[in-house]
């Protein structure tokens, strides 16, 4: 084997891309190949880490943007000393390894958010810029920079295609973040071919005028010097993110490099064997790392973990002269709340005025901005309909526009509703923070892709989505989400809420806040809203209560944010006429389902029918009730009341609806058991 060291090193890698892609018979060896020698001259001579300890706060942040490379990942982290052993190489791709397919943020230690949809890994780099930014804003002191880590990211041509991509970078270049380091794979090629045929762009133009720095290497397969320059000079920018447009070859070594045949499937075996002579290994032998690479990244990994040693000891130092500073790094970076937070939530009897569930929202949000630093967010353009600005706040700008500081904590996102929520994964995936976006409940949809991520990596984001139903009224049916509520229910680990009142709105703030690992998405009303007689944080922090309870009921209604007000109306109604009626609140679905088995059949219980009531489309509320009342179709534009009527989500729309019910089952003659008694009754708990 000849050649530097460092050469040894990146043929290593490219060896290693091809074993772990064969050895599964699944995945990208191409990108791995093209981007080896960038990922070497990063991770053994920029990257700043300790692979003994992947929590340090200060530590660089590495984001792998294309999920095509994801291979790469795995054998950079194996070679820097984390625990990605060889064997978990062996098991890329394979079921309960801790090298999945695609990189996922909880699965192993390195990773720093999930990623693979292309365009998410670059968002979430802005997001873990900003937060970088603001937390150094916020706790570093002169001589005193603790916080002052890099973010790099590696992208393809694939994560530049995606609109989220546009909306992060475009954002990124306002807020100035130089921070932020982006390597472009220009290999010019994607899954379809050569990029020539949907990709013919100047990138570089295109960043430029973001207010990106843009660095070219044309030399991007064997010219180790030039990459370094580059990553140097991109150290060097204070006020401006930097992309490096690095020209490489994909699948560089093999037979079928710089073609998209090496993209998306493992190399043939005469291929690998060819390859492996070129570069001096024995063809024989697979999963072969010489000991001078080792010794490399040995090396790389002392380095940090002596970076991480003087950290301590210049924040042993920072502790003694800013205590009060200190004590709150420390508990914001173990993700402890303050002591008492939750006395700030605040809590509303009947005397109180009704409001739009929106205006509760801002009041939670002001009270709460008071007691946890750690809160940030913005709105996608809506501030002044989302009402997400409490009083006083400062924006998160960069310094020299004059709009704000770095140390700001509200976020103008702009109409990037995508963006914006790909971001706040980030900020939550950087630790210290709790980040919320907000736009219109039907513009989440817009997000969809970062909003199931968020669950999927387990992050603490809250989306806070007003203008939640038909009652936004004259805006119409492109406005009044039918079907939103019913794809966010069904997302693993997330939390769907839609408040009927101020209490309810003090509960899902808690709630979300309390659930450091699961997203939030937190559905408010335009319309005013009644403060309800039997509602409470304690009650609503549940998922789901009994409003209005009746000793042998003939039907229950159950029902969420906007229309429990209408069916408070219905009881009444079904009262005049003989019929009993109870009334649930169900706020939360997710929350619900977490209960115990006997709290949740005392809320719906078997007996007697019970209705769902929702302006929204049905589908879901089976696991709940037993008919469904709701829209099947549009909504449809005029004011609220006038809107609601067209559909018969009145009171007495509701009572009509609930005597029908009635009839049905007392027609049948049978028991009526709670449609919660099959989904508990799992064979499998027997």
């Amino acid at each position: 084997m000849s050649g530097s060291n460092d050469q040894i090193a990146i043929n290593t890698i490219r060896a290693l891309a091809a074993d772990v892609v064969g050895k599964a018979n699944s995945g990208h060896p191409g990108a791995p190949m093209g981007m080896a020698p960038v990922a070497h001259v990063l991770f053994s001579k920029f990257m700043k880490f300790n692979s003994k300890n992947p929590k340090w706060i200060n530590r660089d942040r590495f984001v792998l943007s294309n999920g095509h490379a994801c291979a790469l990942q795995y054998i950079l982290l194996h070679l820097a000393g984390y625990k990605v052993s060889m064997d978990d190489l062996k098991a890329f791709r394979q079921i309960d390894s801790i090298t999945p397919g695609h990189p996922e943020l909880g699965v192993t230690d390195g990773i720093e958010v999930t990623t693979g949809p292309l365009g998410q890994g670059v968002s979430n780099a802005v997001g873990l810029a900003i937060a970088q930014a603001h937390m150094g804003a916020v706790f570093n002191k002169d001589n005193f920079s603790l916080i002052d880590n890099h973010t790099y990211v590696f992208l393809g041509d694939g994560c530049l295609q995606e609109g989220v991509a546009s909306e992060a970078c475009s954002l990124a270049g306002h807020l100035k973040l130089g921070n932020l380091i982006a390597v472009y794979d220009d290999n010019k090629i994607t899954i379809d071919g050569d990029t020539a045929v949907s990709f013919t762009e100047d990138v570089e133009a295109r960043f430029k005028s973001y207010g990106w720095e843009v660095l070219h290497v044309e030399k991007g397969d064997d010219d180790i010097a030039a990459i370094e320059a580059a990553l140097k000079e991109a150290q060097k920018s204070k006020d401006v993110p930097t992309i490096i447009n690095l020209k490489t070859t994909i699948g560089f070594g093999s037979l079928k490099q710089g073609g998209h045949d090496v993209h998306g499937a493992p190399l043939k075996k005469d291929d690998i064997t060819q390859m492996k002579k070129k570069f001096g290994f024995n063809p024989e032998e697979t999963f072969a790392v010489p000991k001078e690479t080792y010794d490399i990244y040995n090396a790389a990994a002392e380095k940090g973990a002596k970076a991480e040693a003087d950290w301590e000891a210049l924040f042993k130092q920072y502790s003694e002269k800013y205590p009060k500073e200190a004590s709150e790094l420390t508990r914001r970076v173990e993700g402890r709340l303050p002591d008492g937070w939750e006395k700030a939530l605040p809590t509303y009897t009947t005397s109180d005025a009704a409001v739009g569930s929106r205006k509760l929202s801002e009041t939670t949000i002001s009270k709460l901005a008071e007691v946890l630093p750690e809160l940030v967010g913005g709105s996608a353009d809506l501030t002044g309909s989302n009402l997400t600005r409490w009083k006083n706040a400062e924006d998160f700008q960069h310094p020299s526009t004059g709009l704000g500081s770095y140390a700001g904590r509200y976020f103008r996102f702009g109409v990037r509703e995508h963006g914006m929520a790909a971001i706040c994964n980030g900020i939550a995936a950087y630790g210290g923070l709790i980040p919320f976006g907000a736009t219109f409940l039907n513009f989440v949809s817009y997000a969809a892709g970062a909003v199931r991520l968020s669950a999927l990596s387990h992050l603490r984001v809250l989306q806070v989505a007003t203008h939640d139903s038909i009652g936004l009224g004259e805006d119409g049916p492109t406005h009044q989400p039918v079907e939103t509520a019913a794809w966010l229910r069904a997302i693993p680990n997330l939390a769907f809420w839609r408040p009927a009142d101020g209490n309810e709105t003090s509960a899902s703030y808690l709630v979300s806040i309390l659930s450091q690992h699961t997203p939030s998405v937190l559905a408010f009303s335009r319309q005013n809203l009644p403060q309800l007689a039997n509602s409470s944080i304690e009650k609503a922090a549940k998922g789901g209560y009994v409003l209005e309870e009746v000793e042998n009921a003939d039907v229950t209604l159950v029902s969420t944010g906007s229309e429990v007000p209408l069916c408070l109306g219905a009881v009444e109604q079904l009262k005049s006429k003989g019929i009993k009626a109870r009334l649930v609140s169900l706020p939360c679905f997710e929350v619900f389902e977490t209960q115990s088995r006997d709290y949740k059949l005392s809320v719906l219980p078997s007996g007697s029918p019970i209705l769902s009531v929702e302006a929204y489309s049905t589908f879901g509320w089976g696991q709940y009730s037993h008919d469904h009342f709701g829209l099947k179709a549009w909504g449809a534009s005029g004011p609220y009341d006038q809107v609601y009527k067209k559909f018969d989500i009145t009171p007495e729309g509701i009572a009509k609806r609930a005597e029908k019910v009635v009839a049905f089952y007392k027609k049948r003659g049978q028991p009526v058991f709670s449609p919660l008694i099959s989904a508990l009754d799992d064979i499998s708990d027997e």
